[in-house]
């Protein structure tokens, strides 16, 4: 079977009927069996015995590793990421995406992105689609990485080639490189203490576009790219990495999978911390806690750099949001409570 360019379908959020708000916490833990939320899924053990953070992985690290490459300290970060939506519509939007979500995440990490590779998985580059497909990611391999000062590896597009790959749609997958200045300095998306004050700086448009939400809850595949682009990344990026240097943020989580909500509860399962957060009133009550639109970061910051931040912030010129705040481990919404992180239950 060779790839077929499809002209993409005809989708509007007005589609979806906006939840009220008692019907998120089934959306909650109807997501929380997603295989791509897998991260979070120990929340569906109901049983006694509570579940330690370190059964979930390298959790601190959040999916971004970090190697020592000398006995003088040297260390080096990296980081793997796969893409598939849109690959045979808009491969260059598509490829663009993944780096700049990489770029977006090795940065929240504390480390310095430097270089990447791509390859593209289930491409029968015989066929003129996939060459399509294949020309058009090298394009957004290409642009993403001189906007974000990237070295690509030699060959840039590697290839994986599947004359009849059935129902496995074309994938793009990165592998992102970074340096480590400084250890100390890791920033990291965990929450690190209750009280801590949660800031959301980018946009959240009402947005639900190739989202797990729409597409696990709801059962639709078939939807634009998300919200996204490119100059903004530039922009929250350069502002993450001053933050990070100035020592005002005490974590960053990059708005991701799940949406701002799933975001969330991986930033506060490594130290078995909770979140108490109000959603934007004029944004749709779905699209502001799993829509999963790009340019958008979660900042941890303590009371004491609290006036800081924001002062910064506004020299930056950059759309930001108050969430809420830590708590010791009980997860909030809206004055709705969800329970609390190490067992959250229907009901509770």
């Amino acid at each position: 079977m060779s790839e077929n360019v499809q002209p993409e379908k005809e989708f509007s959020i007005d589609m979806i009927p906006e939840p009220e708000p008692e019907k998120i916490e089934e959306i909650i833990f109807s997501l929380m069996v997603n295989p791509n939320l897998s991260s979070i899924n120990y929340f569906n053990d109901f049983g006694e015995q509570s579940i330690s953070p370190d059964s979930i992985g390298d959790s601190d690290t959040d999916e971004t590793g970090l190697f020592d490459l000398d006995n003088n300290g040297t260390k080096m970060a990296m980081s793997t990421h796969a893409f598939h939506h849109h690959l045979e519509s808009d491969p260059q939007k598509a490829t663009e995406i993944l780096i700049s979500r990489a770029t977006r995440k090795m940065l929240c990490f504390g480390a310095t992105p430097t270089a990447v590779s791509a390859f593209l998985y289930h491409i029968n580059f015989a066929d003129p689609n996939g060459h399509l497909i294949a020309s058009g990611a090298k394009k957004g391999l290409e642009n993403a990485a001189k906007k974000f000062n990237l070295k690509i590896s030699d060959r840039k597009i590697r290839f994986d080639h599947f004359s009849q790959h059935g129902p496995v749609p074309p994938t793009i997958i990165v592998s992102m490189m970074g340096q480590v200045a400084d250890e100390k300095k890791l920033t990291t998306h965990s929450f690190k203490q209750k009280g801590n004050h949660i800031f959301l700086i980018g946009r959240t448009p009402d947005d639900i576009n190739s989202s797990e939400y729409l597409e696990f809850f709801h059962g639709i595949s078939d939807s634009p790219l998300p919200v996204f682009d490119i100059e903004d990344e530039i922009n929250i990026q350069t502002a993450l990495k001053k933050l990070n240097a100035d020592g005002l943020i005490e974590s960053a989580s990059p708005v991701g999978k799940g949406g701002l909500f799933f975001t969330l509860l991986r930033a506060a399962i490594p130290n078995n911390l909770g979140f108490d957060i109000t959603t934007d009133a004029e944004t749709r009550l779905d699209a502001s806690l799993f829509g999963e639109a790009m340019g958008r970061i979660i900042v941890g910051v303590t009371s004491d750099n609290e006036e800081e931040f924001v002062d910064a912030m506004a020299e930056f010129k950059l759309p930001f949001f108050t969430l809420g705040h830590v708590t010791k481990g009980e997860v909030r919404v809206d004055d709705e409570s969800f329970g609390y992180i190490d067992k959250m239950t229907a009901g509770v």
